[in-house]
């Protein structure tokens, strides 16, 4: 199954998002071509080479029919030293919020952004004038509308605008670009928090705008109870944004030096870049150039003092770590010609419910959408746990047809013609695993999954309106039976481990996993049932039925009749947890086979192919202290750039090593 890199063939961007520590927001009176030389050369230094510019929307259109042309030129001369220095920018048009703080034209008098047709005709005519002021500079990369308008648009307490009020308006200032004569690329500067991304609606449809833009540009700052999520929320989120088949750019990410010392910082930074670039993003700007120290009495560092400590650079202009990682990175991207590249398919598709991004009749919208984000980010853990890379495929698109196996985690609802759809996709020769969750909520209580009995080849036993509670802090699964397992090459090929054939991926019987289990007392429960006991993989403490393999058709079905995603998804510091070895055998029963493989969980591993035929594994540390790894090949050889056979990976903590695949 295809795994997506949608391009923009403009080259890949590696850049920050500019700010001049002469001003922040206000930089552009009193602008300083000196100094902003000075910033842009530091960067460059770091491979750093885009950036993502601002208008400062109260400065540049002070009135409803003015441009102010000082702070064009001004902007003109930014442009200039962009080419200057062989780098290019992304110009941001409409820029009222900036780092905690909303700024409007003085002329906007509360005026809404979307609805009210002059102030709609005032914006796109702000775009159009500036875009053909700039349309034709060398430094001009691309553009975008605005930024995070979730935020601006709407004050705080009050309702999102409609959807159909933002795709309106959002067509008329991608109108308005081209209006100007710019033929570059364009997106919104919205952040990409839309429903089809983060299961809330805020009326920025991400599958709506993707149809009017020509990239998707997510922003992200997460915070988290567990450091493999937090590490890899960043990428989860990439994945998701990609429902528009648009080329997916990480437009904003970063922390404060305020809140991570400058060592793990570097961690994060490595962690977020090579995370996202596996999850198919294909450029990144962090959030931001510099600190602005000397700003502390000017808003928004005045009320939001942490936003003065996101730079790259100190405000003195000396690099910090995060800016370091960042040219390490564009190394690698060199290395490997990452504008050729794509990433290795796979068999393993993660269903994404429809429910995640639809509102049904009769339904309690925000906990079930909840649930099935939750439940869709702890599997993604868990498959890059087992080195298991996973395609996505959308219920609201149609279930794709070419994948081996099919993930299900802690999923409660799916449209009845979906649960048809994957009877038959198992019936013709795939496999499907569904993990029981009876829901986070009383409401509608139960499996959502007409059929589940024939499909899983069992006898539910559940009670109308009441759930059979997971009462142990602890579940263990015992296999009564073998489960899983596949043949790889340990190594490169050299020395002890020459030509050594193990299986891996396998549960032998007897064994036994725990899993801790949080989540509340609707969503803490299990699903009882009775079965053939030759189908039985494996049985809980109480010797019920916890996993259920059943032969349908030219297929297989496995039903978990635990929530292990939702289980773990509820708990802090729980990665990683046996769900991983569930996966692995799951997908090595249904022929799946990963290219490069470690036995250890915290080390991840993943494929690109360039277009010429190369391969290059990827080897990404979740371990605090050094480590070294067996790579497990499905075949190949692994060697180093210049082409030594590599036995034994080295990772230095939270590390990254990219080789060659060779064969």
């Amino acid at each position: 199954m295809r795994r997506e890199t949608p391009r923009l063939g403009t080259g890949t961007w590696l850049g920050a998002n500019f700010w001049s520590r002469t001003g922040g927001p206000l930089m552009w009176r009193s602008y300083d071509p000196g100094v902003v030389r000075e910033e842009l050369a530091v960067l460059a230094e770091h491979q750093v080479r885009v950036t993502r510019s601002f208008c400062y929307w109260p400065d540049f259109h002070p009135e409803p029919d003015v441009l102010d042309e000082t702070k064009l030129a001004h902007f003109a001369d930014f442009l200039d030293a962009h080419t200057e220095l062989g780098m290019t920018s992304i110009p941001t048009f409409l820029v009222g919020h900036m780092s905690g703080e909303n700024w409007d034209p003085a002329w906007r008098h509360g005026r809404d952004l979307y609805a009210d047709v002059e102030m709609v005709s005032r914006q796109a005519w702000f775009i159009e004038r500036t875009a053909r002021r700039f349309r034709d500079h060398p430094a001009v990369a691309a553009w975008l509308i605005s930024n995070e308008m979730p935020i601006y648009g709407r004050r705080r307490g009050e309702p999102p605008a409609p959807r159909e009020h933002v795709t309106a308006w959002a067509r008329l200032m991608v109108h308005a670009v081209r209006a100007g004569g710019a033929a570059q690329p364009v997106s919104i500067g919205d952040g990409a928090w839309g429903i089809e991304v983060t299961g809330v609606e805020n009326g920025f449809s991400v599958r709506e705008l993707a149809a009017l833009t020509d990239f998707t540009g997510p922003h992200a700052y997460p915070a988290d109870t567990d450091r493999v999520r937090q590490h890899l929320n960043a990428a989860f989120v990439c994945e998701l944004a990609a429902v528009g088949g648009k080329p997916v750019v990480l437009e904003e990410f970063g922390l404060s030096g305020d809140w991570a010392s400058a060592e793990h910082a570097a961690h994060y930074y490595r962690q977020v870049l090579h995370s996202s670039l596996l999850a198919g993003a294909t450029g990144w700007l962090a959030w931001n150039n510099t600190d602005f120290d000397h700003l502390a009495d000017q808003d928004p560092y005045r009320h939001h003092p942490f936003e003065m400590h996101f730079g790259l650079t100190t405000n003195t202009g000396e690099p910090k770590p995060p800016l370091r990682e960042l040219a390490e990175f564009g190394d690698v991207l060199s290395t490997v010609d990452f504008e050729r590249t794509r990433r290795a398919d796979t068999g393993a598709a993660l269903v994404v419910p429809a429910y995640l991004e639809r509102g049904y009749p009769v339904t309690t919208v925000a906990a079930d959408r909840t649930l099935v984000f939750d439940s869709l980010r702890q599997a993604y853990v868990a498959a890059r746990e087992a080195d298991l890379p996973l395609a996505f495929t959308r219920e609201e698109d149609g279930i794709a047809e070419d994948a081996a196996l099919y993930l299900l985690p802690s999923t409660r609802q799916l449209m009845a013609p979906t649960t048809r759809r994957l009877g038959e996709l198992v019936r013709a020769g795939a496999t499907l695993y569904l993990s029981y969750c009876s829901g986070t909520h009383g409401g509608n209580r139960g499996p959502w999954f007409p059929g589940l009995d024939e499909l899983f080849g069992v006898r539910q036993q559940l009670r109308y309106g009441l759930t059979t509670p997971i009462r142990d802090d602890v579940v263990s699964f015992t296999f009564t039976r073998d489960f899983g397992g596949g043949d790889f090459v340990v190594g490169g090929g050299i020395g002890d481990f020459d030509g050594v054939g193990v299986d891996f991926g396998g549960i032998a019987a007897g064994e036994v996993l725990r899993f801790r289990a949080g989540g509340n007392e609707h969503g803490r429960a299990l699903l009882p049932v009775e079965a053939d006991p030759s189908d039985v993989l494996a049985i809980d403490d109480h010797g019920r039925p916890a996993l259920v393999r059943h032969r349908l058709g030219a297929g297989w079905t496995v039903l978990c009749t635990y929530p292990l995603e939702y289980l773990a998804a509820s708990l802090p510091e729980v990665n990683p947890e046996p769900t991983h070895r569930l996966y692995a055998a799951l997908a090595a029963s249904a022929g799946v086979v990963p290219a490069v493989r470690v036995a250890d969980p915290l080390v991840f591993t993943d494929v690109l192919v360039h277009e010429d035929g190369r391969r290059f594994a990827w080897f990404l540390s979740q371990h605090e202290e050094p480590v070294t790894v067996a790579p497990l090949l499905a075949g190949g050889r692994l060697r180093t750039f210049d082409g030594e056979l590599v036995e034994g990976v080295t990772l230095a903590a939270f590390g990254v090593a990219v080789f060659r695949l060779d064969g």
